[in-house]
C-alpha cells in the first residue's frame, strides 16, 4: 500500500454470544481514502465496524489507529481518539433540536486535521441549516442520517466508519451523501463505507474489500470490482 495506513485492522476475530461472526478481517484504510466494505446481509460488515469501534468485544486480531493499539479500549476512549462511528440505527437524540444534537458531539480539534464547525456542516448539508430550530423527531429518515453525519463530523475525527448510509434512503438524499463523502476525503479523512449498494459505493470509493461469512474474500480497486463478475456474483447479492 502506498499510503500510510489511518486504521489498520489485522487477523478480527468476534463472536455475538456463542455464534463467531468473524473469523478472519483485515483491512487497511488511508488518509484521505474512501474504503468500502461490501457483502450480503449477515456478512458481517456491522459486526466489522462495532468491533472496530469498541462496541462487540474481539476474540482476536489487534487494530491499529493513528499508530497506537485501541484493540481492548472502551468505545467512548476511541471515539476521543479521533475514531467517529455513524451507526445504521442513526441514534440521534429525537428531543432535542438539529443545532443541539450538533452541540452533543462536539469535540476538540485535533492536531493535524480539520477542525469542523456548525457554518461549514450547514454548507455541507444545506437542509439542516434550513431545520437547525426543528427537533429531530420531526425530520425524514434520510434527513436523520446526515444529522447523525453532521454530529460525528463535529466530533472532528481522523476517520469515520459509516454503516450502510445509503439504505432506505430517497435518490436526492443519496445524492447528498455522496456529495459529503467526497468532501469528507477532500478534507483528508479515512472513511470506511459499509455498503450493499455498490452502485452508490463506486461513486465515492477507491478500494474495495467484500466480506463474506465473517472473511475478507477480496481486496482490490473499485474498477477491479466492476470488472470482475465472477467475484461480484459470488460474493454479493447484485
Amino acid at each position: 500500500m502506498s499510503m500510510a495506513a489511518m486504521l489498520s485492522a489485522r487477523r478480527l476475530i468476534a463472536y455475538y454470544g456463542q455464534a463467531q461472526i468473524l473469523s478472519d478481517v483485515s483491512l487497511d484504510v488511508a488518509s484521505g481514502e474512501v474504503a468500502l466494505l461490501l457483502g450480503r446481509n449477515g456478512a458481517g460488515k456491522s459486526t466489522t465496524l462495532k468491533t472496530l469501534i469498541g462496541l462487540v468485544p474481539m476474540a482476536g486480531g489487534e487494530v491499529v489507529f493513528r499508530g497506537e493499539r485501541i484493540d481492548g479500549l472502551r468505545p467512548y476512549q476511541i471515539a476521543q481518539r479521533g475514531l467517529g462511528y455513524v451507526p445504521e440505527d442513526r441514534r440521534i437524540f429525537t428531543d432535542l433540536t438539529v443545532s443541539e444534537n450538533l452541540e452533543v458531539g462536539r469535540q476538540p480539534a485535533r492536531k493535524g486535521l480539520p477542525a469542523w464547525t456548525v457554518k461549514q456542516l450547514y454548507k455541507l448539508f444545506p437542509n439542516l441549516a434550513e431545520m437547525s430550530a426543528r427537533p429531530a423527531s420531526q425530520m425524514s429518515g434520510g434527513e436523520q442520517q446526515m444529522l447523525t453525519i453532521a454530529r460525528t463530523l463535529m466530533g472532528n475525527p481522523a476517520c469515520v466508519l459509516l454503516d450502510e448510509p445509503s439504505e432506505g434512503l430517497a435518490p436526492v438524499i443519496v445524492d447528498a451523501m455522496v456529495a459529503a463523502i467526497k468532501e469528507m476525503k477532500s478534507q483528508g479523512l479515512a472513511v470506511l463505507l459499509s455498503e450493499q449498494n455498490l452502485h452508490f459505493a463506486e461513486d465515492v470509493a477507491d478500494r474495495a474489500y467484500i466480506i463474506e461469512k465473517g472473511s475478507i474474500r477480496f481486496c482490490g480497486g473499485v474498477s477491479e470490482l466492476r470488472d470482475n463478475d465472477s467475484v461480484r456474483s459470488a460474493c454479493l447479492a447484485l
